[in-house]
């Protein structure tokens, strides 16, 4: 499966901030939308990311200071970014190793969305709960998951 597959199913709207924007103004657009990571564009290029974890560290280290500081002061500024014709195993390798829960997918420089550790595990539970089902049709008399259920009963 491939990154785009997950972006095309997940869609593109996409939630940004600018590096000289608010933190306080960046948690309210995060806090109404109900999501866990802003794109910081600067230019229409990207150049960082915000997410609950910058949030929670500048909470903890400057807190009294939160409302005053600008969201480029506190985002990733060299966010992992993946492809998105790159294998959503290889992203899933990259995002385990980074510690990275929101990915930016660029092509050619142009950000494409953002996928979340959610989207991809969602997509690959589902992926993989397909196969399942093809392959339980493939063999006679496989009880499905209720009737197995009634059986152990």
């Amino acid at each position: 499966m491939l990154v785009s597959e997950i972006l095309r199913i997940k869609g593109s709207t996409l939630f940004t901030a600018t590096p000289d924007m608010s933190v306080k103004d960046a948690v309210h657009s995060m806090a109404e939308q109900d999501i866990g990571s802003l794109v910081v564009m600067d230019k229409g290029k990207l150049v960082g990311m915000l997410t609950f974890r910058e949030l929670i560290k500048v909470l903890d280290q400057r807190g009294a200071e939160l409302k005053s500081l600008a969201v480029g002061e506190i985002m990733e500024s060299n966010p992992l970014t993946a492809d998105p014709h790159m294998e959503v195993n290889a992203l899933r390798g990259a995002m385990l190793e980074r510690h990275a829960r929101y990915i930016p997918i660029m092509e050619t420089g142009t950000l494409m969305g953002v996928l979340s550790f959610h989207d991809v595990a969602k997509a690959v539970f589902e992926e993989q709960s397909f196969e399942n089902r093809m392959l339980k049709s493939y063999i006679k008399n496989w009880p499905d998951e209720e009737e197995a259920a009634a059986q152990s009963s």
